[in-house]
């Protein structure tokens, strides 16, 4: 019973190692991945603004941007300075304010974009008059999603009409857009008369490299002047994300310091106490011809061996608790390898060290004294 209630000792230590390791890990991750989406990765390069002559990214300025080597992807905008209206009968001063962009077909992708109804532009569809609205533009204009079977409304623009196809969301990432109109660049080139040159590369890199593609960002998209464009710094939730990660790294050694002890001090505690009270058995095993090693292993096997029963009873009982809880708050449950191996490793461990003094003491009983017990 003693030995049974020792590795159930070591199984509550080690399930609260693994609970209290896996509860905080999956509320990082949660944490973690709500601040993915403020753009802990996305970095934005525009020329200076009012300069004379003005300043002009090259035509190819995200593509040059995605070859670099830490950046997952690439887009652009630009403003072709085309007229805005309803119909061709409103005054073009109602869509004052809202400007008109040429975009490539991957830019929801760099900004994590939705579209709220309809569908953004894509390889294929942005070679004809289609635009999409930002949530502001579309309020503005009055348009919303068409009643089931009907036709998308037409808008006014550089004099040629323009079919909307979709509504975005509102974009946290990229708040301009929100009052803008997209267009696909081949169609902005042809119908309104621009020129082909971006005005906004938004780029996606990793996040432990976001410092260095910065600091060569402006000379990739423009190398002829890298001086003359403005960078933007990295976003503030990557360093709260950071922070986040190296705090909890902190917490999980600590809880898990504090486990491995309690789980560890209970198998020493029932190991002293079997020593003293197995005496006799242990003078009538060394009368027999039992050596002293013999006597340590016997002592020290018992040892690993509750440890270990403990260490698996107790990985199984905390990713069960672990993965239930996060489940019920809505997380992903995260269970980090390192607290599911160190469980089973840990207990193992705590079970040779907590096991190397009731060994010891065991084997130097004399067979005589052992004996001679009651």
């Amino acid at each position: 019973m003693r030995a049974a209630l020792s590795a159930l000792g070591v199984s509550i230590g080690i399930a609260t190692l693994i609970i209290v390791t896996g509860i905080p890990a999956s509320g990082q991750r949660a944490v973690i991945d709500q601040l993915a989406t403020l753009g802990t990765g996305m970095l934005r390069a525009e020329p200076i603004p009012n300069q004379d002559p003005p300043v002009l990214l090259p035509e190819s300025a995200d593509r040059m941007a995605a070859r670099i080597g830490p950046v997952l992807s690439a887009s652009a905008v630009a403003n072709t300075h085309a007229v805005l209206a309803r119909s061709d009968r409103a005054d073009e001063g109602d869509a004052a304010g809202i400007s008109v962009l040429a975009a490539r077909t991957n830019l929801l992708e760099v900004v994590h974009g939705r579209v709220a109804a309809g569908r953004f532009l894509s390889p294929g569809l942005d070679r004809f008059p289609v635009a999409v609205l930002g949530r502001e533009a579309a309020v503005r204009l009055g348009v919303d999603r068409p009643a089931p079977g009907a036709d998308w409304p037409l808008i006014y623009v550089g004099r040629q009409w323009f079919s909307v196809v979709g509504i975005l969301d509102p974009l946290p990432l990229a708040p301009e857009l929100d009052q803008s109109v997209l267009v696909g660049w081949d169609p902005a080139r042809r119908l309104l008369r621009f020129d082909g040159h971006p005005t906004v590369v938004y780029v996606q890199a990793e996040e432990n490299a976001v410092e260095d593609v910065r600091d060569v960002l402006a000379a990739t998209v423009d190398p002829q002047v890298p001086d003359l464009v403005q960078v933007s710094r990295p976003s503030d939730a990557l360093a709260a994300k950071r922070v986040t990660e190296s705090a909890f790294s902190a917490l999980f050694l600590g809880l898990a310091g504090v486990a491995l002890l309690v789980g560890g001090v209970g198998v020493a505690n029932t190991m002293v106490v079997s020593v003293l009270e197995r005496r006799r058995e242990i003078g009538l095993r060394r009368a027999l011809g039992a050596t002293r090693g013999h006597v340590r292993v016997q002592f020290l096997t018992e040892s690993v061996a509750l440890s270990g029963l403990g260490g698996v009873a107790g990985t199984l009982i905390g990713v069960v608790a672990t993965v239930a809880y996060a489940l019920s708050q809505g997380w992903p449950p995260v269970i980090p390898t390192s607290a599911a191996a160190g469980g089973i490793g840990g207990a193992l461990l705590v079970g040779m060290v907590a096991g190397v003094y009731p060994s010891v003491r065991a084997s130097r009983l004399m067979p005589t004294e052992a004996l001679a017990a009651s």
